[in-house]
């Protein structure tokens, strides 16, 4: 199936997506594509580091990053609401007076659902552990990332191991991440920002871990990334809140709690 052309397109009231990391070597920006052309919407979160300025390599920017970007904004002049709330790998973004085509940007948002349900949206990195909100930490973080994925690449390579098959190196960086955001206490710091706000529950990404469950009577949600999980967060007509995982052979994606289970969709 082209790229181009995807008929019978699903349809949501709204999507937040996250961690598209566009620009680093860990980005999959074919199955990006895929997603952004084989869905409408009438609002799309981006919910932060959508570019990746720190990625620590070679840019690795080529046709189909400018394409991402081009469909988003044919989503926007077909009348989507479009909101940018930038991360910490796109925070140059939060300077004020900046913009960024027709985008709404913000570091914070409030979403109200069909239901009447009210969420807090952030990119999340605004509740890490005090030495990760250093930038030097992301720095570091970033190029060390991009050293562990051009060795798996090059390994790959040498091996002839598909893009789909997963390797130790790959579940040694989706180990650490998942670490990092367990020890920091990181989900709660995140509900505890939600229960201040006065709102009923938080969407946010960062981690690159999917979520979506009841934590104390609030909702957190996660949108997880388009590097490992290729997740998305999706509400309905409804409301009602869904995690879609996109491809053939997508990561797995742990669900706990009430909320319903991970949707798997295809071009």
């Amino acid at each position: 199936m082209s790229r181009s052309r995807h008929h019978n397109k699903h349809h949501y009231r709204s999507l937040f997506l996250s961690d598209f990391h566009l620009g680093s070597r860990g980005c999959s920006p074919g199955p990006i594509l895929d997603f952004l052309q084989s869905v409408r919407a009438d609002a799309i979160y981006l919910v932060g580091d959508i570019l990746d300025l720190w990625h620590g390599g070679p840019v690795q920017w080529g046709d189909i990053h400018a394409e991402i970007i081009e469909t988003l904004e044919a989503h926007a002049e077909a009348g989507t609401r479009i909101v940018y709330l930038p991360g910490n790998h796109d925070a140059a973004l939060r300077s004020p007076g900046m913009n960024f085509l027709s985008f709404e940007l913000a570091e914070t948002a409030l979403h109200v659902g069909a239901d009447g349900q009210r969420y807090l949206i952030v990119h999340g990195d605004q509740c890490d552990a005090r030495i990760l909100r250093w930038h030097a930490m992301t720095r570091f973080g970033s190029r060390m990332d991009a050293l562990f994925r051009g060795i798996d690449a090059w390994l790959r390579r040498r091996r002839d191991v598909s893009e789909t098959e997963r390797t130790l190196i790959q579940l040694a960086i989706e180990g650490i991440n998942h670490l990092i955001a367990r020890g920091s206490g990181y989900e709660h710091r995140l509900i505890a920002l939600a229960s201040e706000a006065g709102v009923d529950g938080i969407i946010c990404g960062h981690s690159h871990k999917p979520a979506l469950r009841e934590v104390g009577g609030m909702t957190y949600a996660n949108c997880g990334d388009w590097v490992d999980s290729l997740t998305a967060l999706a509400e309905d007509s409804s409301g009602a809140l869904q995690l879609l995982q996109w491809g053939a052979e997508p990561a797995a994606v742990t669900e706990t709690g009430t909320r319903p289970a991970v949707a798997k969709v295809r071009a």
